[in-house]
C-alpha cells in the first residue's frame, strides 16, 4: 500500500491509478469526510448494539416485534409514489460493477440493474474505484468496453434503470482513513456515488436510487435517512430525491421491517426479500440454540414454513404502505453445452418466479441476462399493471411463524457441498471476482457465509449424518481433500496452483471450526485483499 495522500481531508492509502483522481477529487473527498465526521460515531454505536443484541438472543430473548413501536405497525402512513422510471420493476438484474458486465446488464432488457458494490463485488481497491468510474460512465451513457479479442461493447437505445448497492454498515474501507482511522465503507461507496451522479441522474429524468444491505434494526435505517437528508441539502437537491429499497436479509430486520420502512418513508421505494443472506442470518443469529440446527441447505427452499412466513410478512408490510415488495434472486445461469439441462434450469427459474408473482411480489431478481425474459414472462402472466400493490395477503404473520425451526437430514453430500462451494467461491473472491459461476449457479458472498455458518453449527452440536456418522473436524478435513482434488482436476493444475486456494482453505476451515463464531467472513477475508 502506498503512502497516504491527503485529499479533501481524507487520507488515500491506495494507489492512484489513471482515472482515479477524477473520482477522488478534493470536493468529493471533502463531502465523504463530512459524512464520516457527522455520522461515523452513530454507526459505531449501532454496531455495538448488534453485539449486545446477540448476547440477548444467546441468553434466551429471541427476536420479537417491538412493543415500543406498536403505533407504527399497521398505521395509516404511506411512502411516496414511485418515480416514473421505478414504476415497473418486474425484473431486475444484479451484478458487480465490472465494466463489461455493467454494459451487458444495462442492455439485458431488465427494468433495473442493481449495480453491486457489496456481495457480488470483491472489494479490491481496483474494483471499488474502478466500479465508481464505470458507474459514472454508465450514468452518462459513455460507457464502452473492448475485449482482449477485439469485441466492442456499447449501450443500446434503452438501458436498465440504475439502482446501486453500497457496502453494509459493518465494512470499513482500509485504503482510506480520516484522522488515521479507517472510514465506513458504506459512507465511502454511497458518498462518492451520490456526489458524482445525483445531479446528473436528476437532469436525465431519473434519480439517485439505491439498495441498502445488511441492516439489523430500524435505528440503522434512521441513520441512513439522516445521511440522505444532510447530503441532499449539501448538494442543493430536494428531500426525497434519494429513493431506496432495503434488503430485509437479517432475522432482526424482519421483525422491524415496518419500522425500517417508516424511518425511510420519505425516501423509500420498497423492501426486498434477500433470501440467501436471510438464511445465513437465521443460522448466525440462532447459532447457540440447538433447536435451530438446520439441514442441508439445498433442502431449505422457499417452501420452508419460516421462509413462507417471511415472504408473506414483507409483502404485507410493503403493500399496506404503498411500497414495492421485491422478490429474491434466481442464481441459475444458462447451460450452453447441455440443452436438456438448460431447459430444466429455465423451468426451475420460471416456477420460482411464478411462485413469487402468485404470492404478490412486484418484481424479482436474476443474476444473468439469459434469465431476464423468463422472469419477465413469469411476472407478466400475473401482473395486470406495473405492480401488485393491491395484493394484500390474507394472513397476519406471528413471531412464532418467523422463528419456526426447520429440522431435516444432514448428509455427506450436504457437507461436501458446503466445503466445495464455500472454499471455491472464497478463492475466487480473494482473486478479485465477487460474482462467480459455480456448477451453473452465479454465486456471491452469501454462498461462503451460508456454507461456513452451517458447518460451524453442525460441528458445534456434533450432529450426525443420515448414515449415523458424527460431523467432526476430521470428517470435514477428509471430505475437503476430495473436493479440492475434484476442483483441481476441473480447473487443471496450472490454473489451480496459481490461484488462492491455500489462503481460502485456511481461512474458511479456521472460521468453520473455531470455538467462537465470527460475525462476517468478509472482515478477515478483506484483510487478505490487496
Amino acid at each position: 500500500m502506498t503512502n497516504a495522500q491527503t485529499t479533501g481531508g481524507l487520507e488515500i492509502r491506495g494507489p492512484l491509478f489513471p482515472g482515479y483522481a477524477e473520482i477522488l477529487t478534493p470536493e468529493a473527498c471533502a463531502f465523504v469526510a463530512d459524512l464520516v465526521s457527522r455520522f461515523g460515531p452513530r454507526r459505531r454505536e449501532l454496531l455495538a448494539r448488534r453485539i449486545e443484541r446477540q448476547r440477548e438472543i444467546d441468553a434466551g430473548r429471541l427476536p420479537d416485534f417491538l412493543p415500543e413501536t406498536a403505533g407504527i405497525r399497521g398505521g395509516n402512513w404511506q411512502v411516496p409514489p414511485p418515480p416514473p422510471d421505478l414504476l415497473d420493476r418486474r425484473t431486475e438484474i444484479t451484478g458487480p460493477v465490472e465494466r463489461k458486465m455493467a454494459i451487458n446488464a444495462l442492455n439485458s432488457g431488465a427494468q433495473c440493474w442493481m449495480a453491486d458494490f457489496e456481495d457480488a463485488n470483491s472489494p479490491t481497491w481496483e474494483n471499488v474505484i474502478g466500479g465508481q468510474i464505470n458507474l459514472r460512465d454508465a450514468v452518462r451513457r459513455t460507457i464502452t468496453y473492448t475485449s482482449p479479442e477485439g469485441k466492442a461493447y456499447t449501450l443500446k437505445g434503452r438501458s436498465a434503470v440504475i439502482v446501486a448497492r453500497p457496502r453494509g454498515w459493518h465494512m470499513e474501507e482500509k485504503h482510506v482513513t480520516l484522522a488515521g482511522q479507517r472510514i465506513p465503507a458504506s459512507l465511502f461507496d454511497w458518498g462518492l456515488l451520490f456526489f458524482h451522479n445525483a445531479r446528473e441522474l436528476v437532469a436525465r429524468g431519473s434519480g439517485p436510487y439505491f439498495y441498502l444491505p445488511k441492516m439489523e434494526s430500524h435505528l440503522e435505517a434512521r441513520l441512513w435517512n439522516d445521511v440522505f437528508i444532510h447530503a441532499q441539502a449539501a448538494l442543493g437537491l430536494p428531500r426525497g430525491t434519494v429513493r431506496v429499497t432495503v434488503l430485509i436479509e437479517t432475522i432482526t430486520a424482519a421483525f422491524e421491517a415496518e419500522e425500517i420502512l417508516y424511518e425511510l418513508r420519505e425516501h423509500a421505494s420498497g423492501l426486498n426479500c434477500g433470501r440467501w443472506d436471510y438464511m445465513f442470518s437465521m443460522v448466525k443469529k440462532l447459532r447457540n440454540r440447538p433447536e435451530y440446527v438446520f439441514p442441508d441447505r439445498t433442502l431449505i427452499t422457499m417452501d420452508a414454513p419460516f421462509l413462507r412466513a417471511y415472504v408473506t410478512h414483507i409483502i404485507n408490510v410493503c403493500h399496506h404502505h404503498g411500497a414495492y415488495a421485491m422478490g429474491g434472486m434466481a442464481a441459475q445461469i444458462p447451460i450452453k453445452n447441455d440443452p436438456a439441462a438448460n431447459v430444466a434450469a429455465l423451468a426451475q427459474v420460471r416456477a420460482d418466479k411464478e411462485r413469487e408473482a402468485r404470492a404478490g411480489h412486484d418484481g424479482t431478481w436474476v443474476a444473468h441476462p439469459g434469465l431476464v425474459q423468463t422472469a419477465l414472462d413469469a411476472f407478466s402472466a400475473y401482473l395486470r399493471g406495473p405492480n401488485q400493490l393491491h395484493v394484500l395477503p390474507n394472513a397476519t404473520v406471528t413471531a412464532g411463524e418467523l422463528l419456526a425451526p426447520f429440522p431435516g437430514p444432514i448428509t455427506e453430500k450436504g457437507v461436501r457441498w458446503n466445503l466445495h462451494v464455500g472454499v471455491r467461491y472464497l478463492e475466487a473472491w480473494l482473486g478479485g471476482s465477487g460474482a462467480e459461476p459455480i456448477h451453473h449457479l452465479m454465486e456471491d458472498l452469501a454462498t461462503s457465509e451460508i456454507s461456513r455458518s452451517q458447518l460451524w453449527q453442525w460441528l458445534k452440536y456434533g450432529v450426525k449424518l443420515d448414515d449415523g456418522r458424527p460431523v467432526t473436524a476430521e470428517l470435514c478435513n477428509d471430505l475437503l481433500a476430495g473436493e479440492l482434488a475434484a476442483i483441481r482436476t476441473e480447473y487443471g493444475p496450472e490454473r489451480y496452483d496459481s490461484g488462492h486456494f491455500p489462503a481460502a482453505t485456511r481461512l474458511f476451515m479456521t472460521m468453520s471450526q473455531r470455538a467462537e463464531f465470527d460475525e462476517f467472513l468478509s472482515l478477515p477475508a478483506y484483510e487478505l485483499l490487496p
